[in-house]
């Protein structure tokens, strides 16, 4: 078993992995096997305004034609206009206010000093008497809005503020309109009217004002019973319009699917699926979906194990994927039992870009694949939804194929919402010829679910704390240089600092031009030597004052502090919790080479005497990435570039070639998965950015091809 495959072990479970990936492969089948919903699907594909591409469709059996969603909506609309609303009597009302106004009008007498004047009160007290008996037989109603709407006028199909209502007054009802009612600002009006007329009253103001207080509702709205009413009402409309008799033609081959054509179609479907619901065996529809699910599942490992072991052999991993793919089919499945008004509600592009984020381009796009496939099975009108999820799926996962800042989450999430649109009115126009059947409702599932996929970055997160894992979000946090430890850097050792970015510059470049991950490369290289903290005066790009600590050391401890940077840098690395990827980098990134320097002095020091290599090797482990390989030459080049006197661009060339033959001579990259090819591009880059940043002058003269003799 090579080290990739041993370290990956190392990160999942010790005891029998195999033996647990292979069983959560299985329990996840059995699980999802569980959580679809075992309804029958009809046979055919179809939509309206399309082809039927089938044979001549005859009907096996008679059954009823559905009636469409706005046909019931039309009928549930003329119902409710049928249905009067009742109220009851408030019996007590009138003699309540009545006496309380007979009660009161004395002392609202003496108040106005109206006693003083030539006026008996008693014409007062009976003309308010009858006023308000006058009223209250009528009837006082607050009008209701909903039934305004609806009232009409018997002679016209005009709308009325009016309508018809049933009153129930000790247990008899009467029908009643409310234009022949008071409110409480008709009753007010009458009162004025009245006593305009009546030549008895002389403060005419002054009592319509005190009448005003005694006019309360006496016809009460009773919204319990009328609700009820309406219930009944809307339980007896049929959902169902005309009949298709066994052995009619329902559709012909190559015939345009019209309206008409297909209810029926659907309404077959309906029946089609309650009747085999009924008579089929559902586990022969079990065994059928884990047929399914395990071919899929199968094609999706095949593809781990071909293209990324990292992730076949890391059972945590392989949790997660299987976890994410189980949590989403769940929440689908629920959906579609539940019969929620769109599946489009739910985020289904989080799954890409989790997957994306996490792992990569490739990862993301196989298992999104695959879980489009497995959905396939059993969500209604599959067609349009696999198309639209896998096209806004791809989407998302492109939209995000390099991930340096974090406002590309929102970015990338208005355009899937752009592509969600695009492709469905896409889909609207090529089915039916026009957009008039779209509404903002048929709109709205896209904007939720893009809104839901943002909460993809929080579970991004809690994976990579759960799992122990490193995105490429985790990766721009560590890269940026006013992070707690990269400051400290700078201030106890800003030579190294400086190193550092020059290396990260020069390892990000050449991964962008050989493949890889751009932000591990910068992320290892900026701390690859942060282990020089602990003695930056023992290294020669700290050194200011002209003094060298060395001189005063045998080559032997020398060599020792030299290597116990990188003993050092792990320690200080695990003590500020970084990601083991990164760490990795720090381990690596001198691989077993020699500190040849002080090796040298020593054998030059002592040529009687037999040097013990061993004291001045690097204790690996060997560079086992591309990234580390190339971080690896990066960070000789640079240090080695320092030490040019005046840097040509022969100088330059020899200084790149020279360092990679010595790498390649103790097979310092045997385990990396790096070609000469690409060990080749990132001289290339490595000799092109060391020339810029020493200002060396090309001689274009000498660069020109020789001319062909004629």
């Amino acid at each position: 078993m090579s080290k990739v495959k041993l370290r990956y072990n190392a990160l999942g479970w010790q005891k029998n992995p195999v033996l647990i990936r292979y069983g959560m492969i299985v329990f996840s089948i059995i699980l999802i096997c569980i959580l679809l919903p075992k309804q029958p699907r009809f046979q055919y594909e179809f939509e309206k305004g399309k082809v039927w591409d089938h044979e001549n469709l005859v009907s096996p059996y008679t059954f009823a034609v559905l009636k469409t969603q706005e046909e019931i909506n039309k009928d549930r609309e003329q119902i409710l206009k049928t249905v009067k609303p009742i109220y009851n009597l408030v019996g007590t009302a009138e003699k309540e206010q009545i006496d309380q106004f007979n009660s009161d009008l004395g002392e609202k007498w003496q108040t106005a000093q109206l006693d003083t004047l030539e006026q008996d009160i008693e014409d007062y007290r009976q003309v308010g008497d009858e006023l308000l008996k006058q009223i209250y037989t009528k009837g006082v109603i607050a009008l209701n809005n909903r039934y305004q709407n609806k009232g009409q006028n018997e002679s016209s199909d005009e709308t009325s503020s009016h309508y018809n209502f049933t009153l129930v007054a000790e247990n008899l009802a009467q029908q009643k309109n409310t234009v022949d009612c008071f409110t409480i600002e008709t009753s007010n009006e009458f009162i004025l009217d009245r006593l305009e007329k009546n030549r008895k009253i002389q403060e005419k103001e002054w009592l319509a004002e005190v009448l005003k207080n005694y006019i309360t509702i006496n016809y009460s709205f009773n919204e319990i019973l009328t609700e009820k009413n309406e219930q009944n009402a809307l339980a007896h409309i049929s959902t169902t319009r005309g009949i298709v008799e066994k052995g009619e033609l329902i559709v012909e081959k190559d015939k345009v699917i019209n309206s008409e054509v297909y209810q029926k179609l659907e309404s077959l479907r309906k029946v089609f699926e309650d009747e085999a619901r009924l008579s089929g065996k559902q586990g022969y529809m079990i065994v059928g979906q884990g047929l399914v699910i395990t071919l899929v599942l199968a094609l999706h490992f095949t593809f781990l194990f071909l293209f990324r072991r990292d992730i076949f052999y890391n059972n945590r991993l392989i949790l997660i994927i299987l976890a994410v793919i189980i949590g989403m089919l769940g929440v689908l499945s629920w959906a579609v039992k539940a019969k929620i008004p769109s599946l489009y509600y739910i985020p289904y592009c989080s799954v890409p870009i989790i997957f994306r984020v996490l792992f990569d381009t490739r990862v993301a796009i196989n298992i999104h694949l695959m879980m489009v496939l497995v959905a396939a099975l059993f969500v209604p009108n599959s067609f349009e939804f696999v198309f639209l999820q896998f096209l806004t799926g791809m989407v998302a996962i492109y939209s995000i194929k390099t991930l340096i800042k974090r406002e590309q989450f929102l970015i990338s999430s208005l355009i899937i919402l752009a592509a969600y649109i695009i492709a469905y009115l896409g889909l609207v126009l090529s089915r039916n010829g026009t957009l008039n059947n779209v509404y903002w409702v048929d709109i709205l599932p896209f904007f939720v679910s893009v809104g839901l996929t943002l909460l993809a970055y929080p579970l991004i997160y809690a994976f990579e704390k759960l799992f122990g894992i490193v995105s490429d979000l985790t990766l721009m946090e560590l890269a940026n240089s006013n992070s707690k430890l990269l400051r400290e850097l700078s201030l106890k050792a800003p030579g190294t600092f400086q190193h550092s970015l020059q290396v990260a510059n020069l390892a990000e470049a050449a991964i962008y031009k050989i493949g890889g991950n751009p932000l591990l490369v910068r992320a290892g290289a900026l701390y690859h030597d942060i282990g020089k903290i602990a003695n930056p005066l023992f290294f020669i790009e700290n050194q200011k004052t002209g003094h060298n600590p060395h001189e005063e050391l045998t080559p032997e401890q020398s060599a020792q502090i030299i290597i116990s940077h990188v003993h050092k840098g792990v320690e200080i690395t695990r003590k500020h919790q970084l990601p083991e990827p990164v760490i990795d980098f720090v381990k690596t990134h001198h691989g077993t080479t020699k500190v040849d320097y002080f090796y040298n002095i020593a054998v030059r020091d002592n040529p009687d005497k037999l040097i013990d290599e061993s004291i001045f090797k690097y204790p690996g482990p060997l560079p086992y990435t591309k990234e580390m390989a190339v971080l690896m030459i990066a960070d000789s080049v640079e240090a080695a570039s320092r030490a040019l006197d005046k840097p040509t661009e022969e100088s330059i060339n020899k200084l790149v070639d020279g360092i990679i033959e010595h790498k390649l001579m103790q097979k310092q990259f045997i385990e990396a998965d790096i070609t000469m090819r690409d060990i080749q591009e990132a001289a290339d880059i490595f000799k092109m950015m060391l020339k810029s940043i020493y200002h060396v002058r090309i001689d274009y003269e000498k660069s020109k091809a020789p001319k062909k003799s004629s």
